[in-house]
């Protein structure tokens, strides 16, 4: 077997030797490419803020320029809402001091707290409206009941007090501890509506101190007024107890009924009136 030789060849005339081993030939990068490239993110950063904050100078320094010819006296007042127990001249006088001011500095938060501290508003609001105007709006407490005998009672159960009293003795009367307004405000609303049906109306209710309802119907179609002793807790069972009986068994003797006491666990006591004494016969007196 013969041994493979091994010849090294010449490169052919006029060619170049082929490089060997790893060695690759690279292209040199430009010198604009190998210097370091500027860094302009901070400035961008850096620009948006400072507009704003150019623009917000410039727009502040222009409204103050603009301010003195744009701000005008308050000439007009014009009061909205159904109003029954106030007049636009008593709000006009309430309002007064606050309209000396200009368009821009009238003091719209210090007008709606004068007006919600006079008795017969229940809530204001208070705009301006450009160029000299003042809109307000007012809704008026909703009197439904007296409280005590020196305030009324709106339907949320908040005490009111106006100056004139004595044309409110018509509507029910309701007693109770000042905490606990809204309480007996739910109470009668609620008794109200079970009682309507049967031709009764609430004319006193009254929670006492130790926590015991009192119940006063008003006189009307079915009858004379007959008080109600409900006693603690449990009102409404006790008032559908009353009236399924009331329905069976009293309906046609109820002017003759003076109290019916609630306070059974199963029942009630009725309270009869006191028949009326018979009136003497008159002595005959004759004639010629």
């Amino acid at each position: 077997m013969q041994g493979a030789s091994l010849r090294h060849q010449q490169p052919a005339p006029g060619r170049k030797p082929v490089p060997r081993g790893a060695s690759r030939m690279v292209a040199k990068e430009p010198m604009s490419a190998r210097l370091p490239k500027a860094n302009f993110g901070f400035l961008k950063a850096l620009f948006w803020p400072v507009l704003l904050v150019a623009l917000g100078f410039g727009t502040y320094e222009g409204a103050q320029r603009l301010l003195p010819y744009a701000d005008r006296p308050i000439t007009k007042v014009n009061v909205q809402g159904d109003l029954s127990y106030i007049s636009q001249q008593a709000v006009q006088q309430r309002i007064g001091p606050f309209l000396a001011a200009s368009f821009f500095t009238v003091d719209l938060a210090g007008m709606r707290s004068e007006l919600e501290q006079m008795p017969w508003i229940a809530h204001a609001e208070v705009r301006r409206v450009w160029p000299n105007q003042v809109t307000i709006r007012l809704e008026e407490q909703l009197p439904v009941a007296r409280w005590g005998d020196e305030a009324l009672l709106n339907n949320q159960g908040q005490a009111f007090t106006p100056r004139e009293l004595a044309n409110y003795e018509h509507l029910p009367q309701l007693f109770g501890p000042q905490r606990a307004q809204q309480q007996v405000m739910q109470q009668y609303q609620t008794l109200s509506q079970m009682l309507r049906p049967l031709g009764f109306s609430i004319a006193r209710l009254e929670l006492r101190e130790r926590g015991s309802w009192f119940l006063t119907t008003g006189a009307g179609s079915s009858g004379p007024g007959i008080e109600l002793l409900l006693g603690r807790g449990h009102l409404v069972e006790k008032m559908r107890r009353f009236i399924a009986i009331y329905e069976k068994n009293l309906k046609e003797q109820i002017t003759n009924i003076a109290s019916i006491d609630l306070r059974y666990a199963n029942g009630l006591a009725v309270g009869w009136r006191a028949p009326a004494a018979p009136t003497a016969a008159q002595p005959a007196v004759a004639k010629n």
